[in-house]
């Protein structure tokens, strides 16, 4: 039988006076106290100087040696199926890490290597594997890590081996600017949303998901991506315009869900950050929810506009 209250158990402490008011003196040295973090409490010079060297790897990868960007897609696989197996275990769900591991790398290789065909196929391999290898422990523990399995590994590498598709070919060149627009319109749509929500939100588009998302800042993040992208598909890659704009403005929506879906996530895992792999910006999939949704998107988009011109 469960306790009615801990106060039932532990006698209740006598309560100490409340302190006095701070004076202005102390207020401010108060506030001194917390100019090295930023929002939310975090670092903000270890999150600036962890974006900026982000940023710099992509673009090396993608502008020096192209090759390597395969590598680093794997990488982030890799560690965002590590983050969602640790974070998963709060809910009593195991999906195996180790083969979940090898399928990120495995769908990331064949995205490379042969294409989208070859990505389906390694998604039914991944999820064929950690399976078997669940099976190991009994029937009810194959059953118990379907769900989970199936969403680690449709989640984080099999979305995100789409921006190895966007990659190929790059015979022309032309892969690397589609990556570069993608995740450019991803954040725009980004820093458009913060600032128009930051002067002109009022409305809160889902307060029990992400409290700080407003409908005016939803259209800030359409209106930044869709003129952004129509500027850079025109001059990049030589597409109108116009097919700039729907393609901006379809990448914000999708950017948008996969942030909210991702916080949703870590709403009913009880979780602030995925982790701390990157300082002051929490975890791998903390910077990858809107970019998961984004890319098959933006191929799609690709192909759709291809097929039109």
């Amino acid at each position: 039988m469960r306790p009615q209250h801990l106060g039932d158990i532990i006698p209740e402490p006598e309560r100490e006076p409340e302190p006095a008011k701070r004076g202005p003196g102390r207020r401010r040295a108060t506030n001194a106290t917390k100019k090295s973090t930023g929002r939310a409490g975090r670092n903000l010079p270890a999150a600036i100087a962890v974006g900026v060297a982000l940023v710099l790897l992509v673009l090396a990868s993608l502008l020096i040696w192209p090759p390597a960007f395969p590598g680093l897609i794997a990488v982030a696989a890799g560690a965002g199926v590590w983050e969602m197996t640790r974070a998963l275990k709060v809910t009593g769900a195991e999906p195996p890490l180790v083969p979940l591991l090898g399928g990120a790398l495995l769908m990331v290789g064949l995205a490379w290597h042969d294409g989208a065909d070859s990505l389906l196929i390694g998604l039914v391999v991944t999820i064929v594997a950690a399976l078997l290898w669940r099976l190991a422990d009994g029937v009810a523990a194959v059953r118990k890590a379907f769900t989970p399995t199936v969403m680690v590994a449709v989640y984080v590498p099999f979305l995100l081996s789409f921006a190895v598709l966007l990659q190929l070919p790059d015979a022309d060149r032309d892969g690397r600017w589609r990556i570069l627009c993608t995740l450019f319109a991803v954040v725009l749509s980004d820093t458009g949303g913060y600032i128009a929500g930051v002067f002109l939100g009022k409305h809160k588009m889902a307060p029990a998901i992400s409290p700080g998302k407003t409908w005016e800042g939803f259209a800030g993040s359409i209106c930044a991506a869709a003129i952004g992208s129509a500027l850079l598909l025109y001059f990049l890659l030589g597409i109108p315009s116009y097919w700039g704009l729907l393609f901006g403005a379809v990448l914000s929506v999708v950017a948008v869900v996969g942030d909210l879906a991702e916080s949703m996530l870590k709403r009913d895992l009880g979780l602030k950050d995925m982790s701390n792999l990157l300082p002051g910006h929490g975890g791998i999939m903390d910077r990858l929810d809107s970019i998961l949704f984004a890319v098959p998107t933006a191929y799609l988009l690709f192909a759709v506009i291809a097929h039109q011109l």
